[in-house]
């Protein structure tokens, strides 16, 4: 069984110098701040973390976001949860579908996730290779290309992953008073799920 992020060395998980300091391991139902207990929070972490036993859903009681990285994947059952996944997890431009799912789906708690190496940190790094690669795979002109990227980078540019998920969790608490919102970071190494301190 591989360790818990917060148990091992940065360059043993491949995260040096990232701030282990701001994750908080779920291991037990113990580990879980009261807050979130009864909820579809603890839920989330039982499923994933602890082995709960999957329940039956009718419909959902949560809505999760998450990056749209292919290396993640949660073990909740069906019908748990709406799953919006964008780049680094980024909601600023999905906020009708966050609305519709509280307003017309009845979710009372949402989760963002973020995870280390996330692909939307440092975009300009990844400029050369984005434009090759749309001329390349997509067909585009070269000047399309830049474009494209030079207008989209400011919207998808998340920073840093913890600080990007912990403001977003603190704007969508604004922007929804009734919903408990809850930041929380997907270790790519261990698979689990953490949660963060604020």
């Amino acid at each position: 069984m591989i360790a818990n992020l917060s148990e091992i060395g940065h360059k043993d998980c491949g995260l040096e110098g990232f701030p282990l300091e701001y994750l908080i391991p779920v291991t037990s139902r113990d580990s879980i701040p009261g807050e979130y207990l009864g909820t579809p929070i603890e839920s989330l972490l039982g499923y994933h973390n602890l082995g709960y036993p999957l329940k039956t859903y009718k419909h959902a009681e949560l809505l999760i976001g998450m990056c749209m990285d292919y290396r993640k994947h949660l073990h909740i059952p069906d019908n748990f949860a709406y799953v919006l996944r964008t780049g680094g997890g980024n909601l600023r431009y999905s906020e009708f579908k966050l609305s519709y799912a509280i307003a017309i789906g009845g979710v009372k708690a949402i989760v963002l996730i973020g995870h280390d190496n996330c692909g939307m940190v440092n975009l300009m790094s990844k400029k050369e290779k984005f434009i090759k690669g749309l001329v390349e795979n997509a067909g585009w002109e070269q000047s399309r290309a830049e474009e494209h990227f030079m207008h989209f980078v400011p919207m998808f540019e998340i920073g840093n992953e913890v600080d990007f998920v912990i403001s977003e969790a603190k704007r969508l608490r604004l922007k929804y008073p009734k919903i408990l919102v809850a930041p929380m970071f997907y270790g790519m190494a261990d698979k689990q799920l953490y949660l963060l301190k604020e």
